[in-house]
């Protein structure tokens, strides 16, 4: 513990909560462990406050911890209620309270029936000394046999649950005393054997017969959450619980739920079907992590029949093109979502002024004259705006001002009036509308203000009766700030719930980052398929379907700041790759090799598998290879110097040609120097007899004197050195000076010719490829899309 310094600073400043969960008879431990919990330090300092315990007896105390840590959310406005039960001793055992929430969780926000309550939790029962022990002699007797047999070793835990049916509000530790002290009065003192603690009976082992049966039947069966992501979630009629608790810096505390009234108007409107909304931006290309929230959006609600709605959150009218609408309405589709209609909140604008309206008359926003400045200056030392308290009527005429284009840029902004000195930023009076002189580009030049992301993403998830507002953990502490705007309003409450963020290693997801990287030409656009944006994975040849994989394979978690592995992406693209992708053969750097044997002018057309299981009376499974007396190989699959562990080809050393012939090197040909091989001579086995341990891949030429099919080939590495960029101050620093290299000269198989645009390849040793788009006529040109190295899947994906 620290005592001095800043350390000691902190422990003072704590120091009154503690003394006050100490007060009610927590141990040390409970109130520290309480106190490392800032949510379960505000519950319980609030249930204090509520019971106005500033002591009391342990019982009770243990009893208001309980009440801090699982009272149900959807019951809180009877909170009070209950604790003045607990400090007036009608509920004085936890059996008693746990039946008490139990009560409440079911009746959620409804009228409280005191009577129908405390014949629930046994208020006013007494359970007398009498009746525990004649109930503990008949469960006694029941349980003979096992007694008898198991004397000192019979669960005592059991057969005070057995008592505890029939008594259910009778003093826990009186019954098990009466059970303890009978017990003794049957089986007498204690043994030597009954102090022994009896061996837990070893499994017999199965027969090596039975072993990999009895392996496979020990797999534990995968989860409900494993076998569907989505029952996570709860249903629309589970709405009328509360979401969460606004805590204000004066102590009051706002519970925000939606009424029965609200919840039926509500179903009413959607026919009690699960209603989402993917709500991205429209300033830029989507991302891996859009893929995500789209997985999660879009499937929840195709999981329960609901709709999912594509939202465009179009409230900066500077930074959002008609490029990138398009764009997003596009991957959408390509990723596989059918959108339940197109909306943007450029669609609710005049709602949103209108409540923004009432939320002036109501008293609860204001116009203010800070600059961003002052602004954040003001926020910083908790200190309200000088323009705060001024009167409804100035505010009103001021925010008329504003819509009208009276008041210039920076001048004025509509400012909610939360809580300014609260420890949540996100309740510091939060903006609610700018003025911008900027048209808009779905709305036109209608307006001269517009609403801030705080402002209109709540309500208009509201307005669009969403049942579940799905988001990423960075907004958990916006929550408070959320439902503080809905409930100001008495809007329908959407169920808020956050998911952790995607983070892939050695690549950047910021929007403003990616948008740098473009824009400063880092990359070669927003689909340079080094890129993790959606464009540039499909250009690289990856499938939606194998990213929608990795994301399921994920779960939706809660698990914040997990940096994923890229290899765990590659594992998913790899497998699906392997299904459906033919192979083909290409040489990228090419080596002549002459076979001397062979005549010149002589083509053997040879039979080539597409697929590695390829049936051999199956001809659409094969193509066609050109044997000649000119081939080419990997320039890296020759070596003047041979080695055990080298199964290339040598001097003097024989390999297989895939799918054709074993050649044995029998002469080099050099440029101007020793290291400049020009040429390999061979001689071909027409009979196969030799059996070589290496085979190379090879490309013939089609016909005597004329180059195979040349064309060009992108390779990819990862665009960052680093496993974590993000966390660099200098993250442009740490880019990958070879994660592209473009060979030119590359030679195909003549089969490949008619390769088109979305086609993907099997490089039989180099990887799997894609056709892209800057193919022409006149030339082929492939991506690389993943290596076939798969040192992550040996392991399978976790």
């Amino acid at each position: 513990m620290a005592t001095g310094g800043e350390g000691g600073k902190a422990t003072a400043a704590v120091a009154p909560e503690l003394a006050s969960f100490l007060a009610i008879g927590l141990d040390q431990r409970t109130a520290e462990n309480a106190l490392a919990n800032r949510k379960v330090t505000a519950n319980l300092t609030a249930v204090i406050a509520e019971a106005g315990a500033n002591g009391c007896d342990k019982s009770v105390g243990n009893l208001l911890y309980a009440v801090a840590t699982k009272y149900p959310a959807n019951a809180l406005v009877h909170r009070p209620a209950v604790i003045k039960y607990i400090v007036s001793s009608k509920i004085k055992t936890p059996a008693q309270l746990d039946a008490a929430l139990s009560f409440l969780s079911t009746l959620g926000p409804d009228s409280l029936d005191a009577a129908k309550f405390e014949e629930a939790c046994g208020v006013g029962v007494v359970v007398s000394t009498e009746e525990i022990q004649s109930t503990v002699t008949d469960i006694l007797k029941d349980n003979m046999e096992a007694i008898v047999e198991q004397r000192y070793h019979i669960n005592v835990g059991s057969l005070c649950g057995q008592v505890r049916k029939w008594h259910p509000w009778g003093d826990a530790k009186l019954i098990k005393e009466e059970i303890e002290t009978r017990l003794t009065e049957i089986l007498g003192p204690k043994t030597e054997a009954d102090n022994v603690k009896p061996m837990k009976k070893k499994k017999e082992k199965p027969s090596k017969v039975e072993e990999k049966k009895i392996v496979a039947a020990a797999v534990a069966p995968p989860s409900e959450e494993e076998l569907n992501p989505y029952s996570i979630f709860p249903q629309p009629e589970e709405n009328l619980k509360v979401h969460t608790e606004i805590f204000f810096s004066d102590g009051n505390i706002w519970r925000s739920h939606n009424t029965k009234d609200i919840l039926e108007k509500h179903f009413k409107a959607t026919g009690r079907k699960v209603m989402t909304r993917f709500p991205p931006e429209p300033n830029g290309y989507l991302h891996i992590g859009h893929a995500k929230a789209m997985f999660i959006d879009f499937g929840l609600a195709k999981e329960r029949n609901g709709h999912c709605y594509l939202r465009f959150d179009d409230t900066n009218p500077e930074a959002e093109k008609k490029e990138y609408i398009d764009h997003i309405q596009e991957i959408v589709q390509w990723m596989g979502w059918e959108p339940y209609k197109v909306t943007y909140t450029s669609d609710y604008f005049q709602e949103l002024y209108e409540l923004a309206v009432c939320l002036i008359q109501k008293g609860l926003a204001y116009v203010d004259h800070q600059t961003p400045e002052e602004i954040k200056e003001y926020r910083e030392k908790q200190m309200n705006s000088p323009w705060r308290d001024r009167p409804i009527e100035e505010s009103l005429k001021l925010f008329e001002d504003m819509r009208n284009g009276l008041i210039a840029e920076g001048k004025a902004t509509l400012r909610m009036k939360q809580d300014m000195q609260n420890d949540n930023k996100n309740m510091a009076d939060l903006i609610a509308y700018r003025i911008k002189f900027t048209p808009h580009p779905h709305a036109g030049d209608k307006w001269f203000i517009y609403p801030s992301y705080d402002y209109a993403h709540c309500l208009v998830d509201s307005l669009e009766n969403i049942t579940h507002s799905l988001c990423t953990l960075e907004f958990d502490i916006r929550r408070p700030s959320y439902y503080w705007l809905l409930v100001a309003l008495g809007q329908y409450q959407p169920y808020v719930w956050e998911y952790s963020r995607l983070n892939i290693s050695n690549n950047v997801m910021s929007k403003r980052k990616l948008n740098k990287l473009v824009t400063e030409k880092w990359v070669d656009g927003w689909d340079d398929p080094r890129l993790l944006t959606l464009a540039g994975l499909r250009r690289r040849g990856v499938s939606s379907t194998a990213i929608n994989s990795f994301i399921r394979g994920m779960g939706i978690t809660r698990s914040d700041n997990i940096l994923i592995r890229i290899e765990r992406l590659e594992y998913h693209i790899r497998e699906e790759l392997n299904k459906v992708a033919p192979r083909a053969m290409v040489v990228l750097h090419p080596l002549k090799v002459v076979i001397t044997n062979l005549d010149y002018g002589t083509i053997i057309d040879l039979d080539a598998k597409m697929w590695p299981d390829a049936p051999g009376d199956d001809t659409s499974a094969y193509y066609k290879v050109p044997f000649s007396r000119t081939v080419y190989i990997e320039q890296s699959d020759f070596r003047v110097k041979d080695s055990k562990d080298y199964y290339g080809l040598a001097p003097g050393k024989t390999v297989l040609l895939r799918y054709a012939f074993p050649i044995k090197c029998t002469e080099v040909i050099y440029g101007d120097n020793s290291d400049n091989i020009v040429e390999i001579r061979a001689e071909y086995d027409p009979s196969k007899a030799t059996k070589p341990k290496g085979v190379l891949h090879w490309v013939g030429e089609p016909s005597p004197g004329v180059d195979p099919l040349k064309v060009e080939v992108r390779l990819f590495e990862k665009l960052f050195l680093s496993e974590n960029p993000v966390e660099l101050e200098d993250w442009l620093g740490d880019l990958n000076p070879r994660s592209k290299e473009v060979i030119k000269g590359a030679y195909v198989v003549p089969s490949l010719a008619t390769a088109a645009l979305g086609d993907k390849f099997q490089f039989e040793r180099l990887g799997y490829f894609a056709v892209d788009s800057d193919s022409t006529p006149e030339g082929l040109v492939f991506n690389r899309t993943v290596t076939l190295r798969d040192s992550y899947g040996k392991a399978g994906p976790k």
